[in-house]
């Protein structure tokens, strides 16, 4: 049964089994990281920098922002990366190139260079795309590929692309990394045939990591809600719209769409008075963001007589981005990609289990 009212859809849905995998990385004892600071006992942040335009422009290749702002990315967290090089970016295209085209060949030699080779992959740097001279330079990866039956002088298409990242990372735990070892927790990738898991084998092997999946948490989703809609007077969201799932048989999907104008004005009730001195940075506090969503439910309760708290917040969007529980992202204004990675960054950061 689907229902549409002004700006909500609810959804019955058929029973359907799901299971969920609980998953806990961990480092065998032949790992060369040994004992850090824990960050798994760690939380969010109750309070962050209230989001602020960075033209990125400036710093990323047009090809680089095509592809970070056009693409819905599948986030895992990556344990630090020993004996990564950022000047070793050649070589670890050809290497990766001859381990895909190995693997596809069922572990057939294979030249690399040679003109049968479909798969081509490639590393590059995102240049400047930091918040703090701690934070290690963002590496991109794309694999190019031709047809199966091809002509000799047919170009390879992409077929593949993933980025590692790391934006505003917690300070103390990367000053306490060996000096052998590089952080770029956040993994972003697309996914197409298990390139995914080639790529990520190759990583472990390489540089004795550990991948886990990155699920973006309730009280993420809504830290994302409030950070893009502060950003409403400078750039419009035109709407903010949720999608919850509530716990009923069989399973009723709400989509719960707001006006931008609206969104900012509740926004702007909660919001507490500016006290920022001279030089400093706003910031947002948690209760704000709590008081903002208990906001948007009540409103919804007074209408429908459904209690959102009894559901689960699965994704949010705006005009400046989405994001799924599941774990997926799009970027769709580059002028906030950076607060969103500081957010995410963080995430996979207190997801890591060392």
């Amino acid at each position: 049964m689907e229902r549409h009212h002004n700006s909500v859809t609810v959804q019955r849905r058929s029973k359907t089994k799901s299971y969920r995998l609980s998953y806990r990385s961990g480092i065998g004892a032949a790992s060369r990281l040994g004992f850090t600071p824990g960050l798994t006992a760690r939380r969010l942040n109750t309070s962050r920098k209230a989001p602020k335009s960075n033209n990125i422009t400036e710093k990323v290749t047009k090809e680089q922002l095509a592809l970070l702002v056009k693409t819905e990315w599948k986030l895992s967290y990556v344990t630090p990366l020993y004996q990564f090089r950022h000047t070793q970016l050649k070589s670890y295209s050809r290497q990766l190139s001859a381990f895909i085209a190995a693997e596809k060949q069922q572990g057939l030699a294979v030249d690399v260079e040679g003109t049968q080779n479909r798969f081509r992959a490639s590393f590059s740097l995102v240049q400047e795309m930091t918040e703090s001279v701690d934070d290690a330079v963002t590496v991109l990866i794309q694999i190019h590929s031709k047809p199966l039956i091809a002509r000799q002088d047919e170009p390879r298409r992409p077929v593949w692309s993933g980025w590692l990242t790391c934006i505003n990372g917690n300070l103390e735990y990367l000053r306490s990394l060996p000096k052998d070892f590089i952080c770029l927790p956040l993994f972003c990738s697309s996914e197409a045939g298990g390139l995914t898991s080639l790529v990520k084998s190759w990583f472990q092997q390489s540089f004795d990591c550990c991948f886990g999946p990155l699920e973006i948490s309730h009280t993420s989703l809504q830290w994302l809600m409030a950070l893009w809609t502060n950003c409403q007077p400078e750039s419009s969201i035109r709407q903010l719209k949720m999608i919850w799932t509530l716990p009923v048989e069989p399973q009723l999907q709400v989509t719960y769409t707001v006006d931008a104008e609206d969104a900012w004005q509740l926004w702007s009730s909660v919001r507490k008075e500016n006290t920022a001195g001279a030089g400093e940075e706003n910031s947002i506090d948690i209760e704000e963001v709590m008081s903002f969503m208990q906001g948007l439910k009540g409103h919804f309760f007074r209408h429908f007589r459904l209690d959102l708290s009894a559901g689960r917040l699965n994704e949010v969007s705006t005009a400046l981005g989405s994001a799924k529980h599941s774990g997926r992202i799009k970027f769709s204004n580059s002028k906030y990609m950076i607060t969103t990675l500081m957010l995410l960054t963080e995430c996979a950061l207190l997801k890591m289990p060392i």
